[in-house]
């Protein structure tokens, strides 16, 4: 079971809720980019890329390791894990709501006379 009030959960969701950053992992989860390449879909300056790779960092979502002056991150997907587990219950939730309003549905069908196309009075 996941904890529902950990740090490292609300640092994920916290990271999570911010679209540039979603964006910057969808990037992350085809190979490594540096902070710069991270940047450029944006209109935002490297220091604010920077501060989105920072709190992707803070969340344990990203490693950046600095080669030379470029820093280059890659994702750490472990953290995601947590997250989809947490939200996994949810999920569970949402079928059995799904399963009833089928039931529902073909009650209702099954209920209801079916009506005759249009010009077949006979």
């Amino acid at each position: 079971m996941v904890e529902l009030n950990t740090p490292q959960l609300n640092a994920v969701f916290h990271a999570l809720g911010d679209a540039t950053r979603r964006r910057m992992l969808h990037e992350l989860a085809d190979g490594e980019r540096t902070v710069s390449q991270l940047a450029e879909p944006f209109a935002i300056s490297l220091a604010a890329a920077s501060k989105h790779v920072k709190a992707l960092e803070n969340a344990g979502l990203i490693r950046r390791e600095i080669r030379w002056r470029t820093h280059v991150c890659s994702l750490e997907p472990a953290p995601l894990a947590s997250a989809y587990q947490w939200l996994a219950a949810y999920e569970r939730f949402w079928t059995r709501r799904l399963d009833v309003l089928e039931g529902l549905l073909r009650q209702e069908k099954a209920a209801t006379p079916s009506a005759k196309p249009e010009g077949e009075d006979k």
